[in-house]
């Protein structure tokens, strides 16, 4: 007799004594509309959500109370109607939400492959301010030919992200250490050294006393469709999606990252280096999130300038991608969705505030109230019982870093 077990043939008749059960239903399966669906109304929920914070916190409606239909009416369509505006309603406005979405875009990607290998890359923001410090230096010391400039100040910076995170790896691989304590150290250590190199001769402007660089060479921005915000960098970031898709579900490499993030025991075990392979995906993310940091040094601002170097030059493109990377799911296709939403949030955002008069800080409560409901699809359903049943899915953490 073979020492090799058989499995029974699917029509064989079950043992004496039991009865055949039905395998259990599969996560996310059946009709394809209902993921879309609890989505939408996740999305219902949160601008719902906003209003009544918009009403609420508005002294002038409360203090007419005859008038509160009206007037709470007035205010949800006007601050709404400046979102959309502002976000999509002109080609100058859709540009402007493709410019703020490149960087987010770029970090969420770098958030999302960590996550596939089962990482937590906390450290996008110190990442993303190596990617802008090396990107700028070249931009504005580097008088080189145009083209060439561009090209040398993209590599800089993304080799400047790419060591940042790689030595997140390195140490967690050979040390243990947890990545997202050293991520987050990381992150002080990388905002007080651009804090420092300010204060040098070599990248203070000259005459000024203020942490504040010179202007990057105009041949080191990325260009632009006239009259529009519409830049190379965007076009960067969407092929930094197809490269991370590409990574991941063609290559060697990415078929070892999301071994390794789903079990690295059995992955050891089948004679993957995990050690190597999480060194390899942090260096990666760190790459993508330095991509981040050279768009935000390198991107037009809306005046058409080149940007100078400052201590808030990237803002808070590092944690804001975590949000874009939760809500694409850590799929590069799902994040430049999630980007793109973010960056048109952001873009209305000041519409909101200069039409409407509705503080810019509304617009960063709306980002959180989308992640939550689409975050907890469980929540959603509760809320909304019709959808209850035909919603399949755990609205758990999946070992992918994303919500399954």
């Amino acid at each position: 007799m073979s020492g090799t077990a058989t499995v029974p043939d699917s029509g064989a008749p079950a043992p004496a004594g039991k009865q055949p059960t039905a395998p259990p239903p599969r996560a996310n399966r059946g009709f394809p509309w209902t993921e879309l669906a609890t989505t939408v109304a996740a999305f219902v929920l949160a601008f719902l959500v906003g209003a009544l914070l918009m009403i609420f916190s508005d002294p002038k409606i409360l203090s007419q109370p005859q008038y509160f239909g009206y007037l709470a009416t007035q205010k949800v369509v006007s601050a709404y109607g400046a979102l959309i505006d502002g976000s999509v309603g002109s080609w100058q406005a859709i540009t402007e939400s493709t410019a703020q979405a490149a960087p987010l875009i770029c970090g969420g990607l770098g958030v999302g492959l960590a996550f596939r290998a089962g990482l937590f890359n906390i450290g996008g923001q110190g990442q993303a301010i190596w990617g802008a410090i090396l990107a700028a230096y070249v931009g504005f010391s580097w008088h080189l030919p145009p083209v060439v400039q561009l090209v040398v100040a993209v590599i800089a910076g993304v080799l400047g992200g790419a060591v940042w995170g790689g030595l997140v790896g390195w140490l967690k691989a050979r040390t243990g250490a947890h990545e997202v304590i050293v991520t987050i150290m990381l992150n002080y250590v990388a905002a007080g050294l651009l804090g420092y190199l300010l204060t040098t001769s070599a990248f203070q402007r000259p005459g000024r006393t203020d942490p504040i660089s010179p202007v990057v060479d105009w041949n080191a921005t990325f260009p632009r469709l006239a009259g529009s915000q519409l830049h190379l960098g965007f076009v960067l970031a969407l092929l930094a999606a197809v490269a991370v898709w590409w990574i991941l579900d063609r290559s060697t490499i990415g078929f070892t990252i999301k071994a390794v993030g789903a079990n690295p025991n059995a992955a050891a075990t089948a004679g993957m280096s995990v050690a190597r392979t999480t060194i390899i995906a942090m260096t990666l993310a760190g790459a993508l999130a330095g991509l981040a940091g050279v768009q935000a040094a390198l991107g037009p601002t809306t005046g058409g300038t080149p940007v100078p170097l400052s201590n808030g030059i990237v803002g808070t493109i590092g944690f804001d991608a975590i949000t874009v990377a939760l809500l694409g799911r850590s799929r590069p296709l799902g994040t430049v969705l999630a980007g793109l939403l973010f960056g048109a949030l952001h873009a209305g955002g000041l519409a909101m505030q200069s039409i409407a008069q509705t503080p810019l800080t509304l617009t960063t409560v709306l980002q959180a109230l989308i992640v939550m409901f689409v975050a907890a699809p469980m929540l959603v359903t509760k809320l909304l019982p019709f959808l209850r049943g035909r919603r399949v899915g755990t609205g758990v953490p999946s070992s992918s870093g994303g919500l399954a």
